[in-house]
């Protein structure tokens, strides 16, 4: 039988090789606007974010919305959307990917409370929906279809 990674490459899909942070989560390097950044994989997540604090580093141009976010362990959090952005994780890209800006200093907090880096984002469902995602969490591998 073949292997999980032969067969998806036969179908189309790119691998990304994911590290596993202290606190459980899948880390990944992503380029976003052509400017490289660390992210955990948040499959709960339903849309990609940006900490507000990495607007400018990233070139994110956004406009406010009437989106509150929320997420574990914090309440309603003032969102902004920066609507048309290109987003690259190895091979696979999307172009005019919306993404979230947001404050995830409690994020960051949990993360270096248990001796993990701190993100620069979140990869969402929105992404994982897009690339019609497959992850392999014994290999600790995310594929994406092109």
């Amino acid at each position: 039988m073949s292997s999980l990674k032969k067969y998806l490459k036969r179908k189309g899909f790119v691998s990304i090789k994911l590290s596993r942070t202290q606190t459980d989560h899948f880390e990944v390097k992503a380029i976003l606007n052509g400017v490289s950044g660390s992210f955990i994989l948040d499959t709960g997540a339903s849309n990609t974010c940006v900490g507000l604090d990495k607007a400018e580093r990233f070139g994110l141009v956004s406009e406010p919305t009437d989106i509150k976010a929320a997420g574990a362990g914090s309440s309603e959090l003032e969102a902004r959307i920066s609507p048309k952005n290109l987003f690259q994780l190895g091979k696979w890209k999307k172009k005019k990917l919306p993404v979230v800006l947001l404050d995830l200093s409690h994020v960051n907090l949990a993360l270096t409370s248990r001796e993990s880096e701190a993100v620069d984002g979140i990869i969402g469902a929105d992404v994982l929906r897009k690339g019609r995602a497959v992850i392999d969490y014994k290999k600790k591998m995310l594929f994406l279809k092109k």
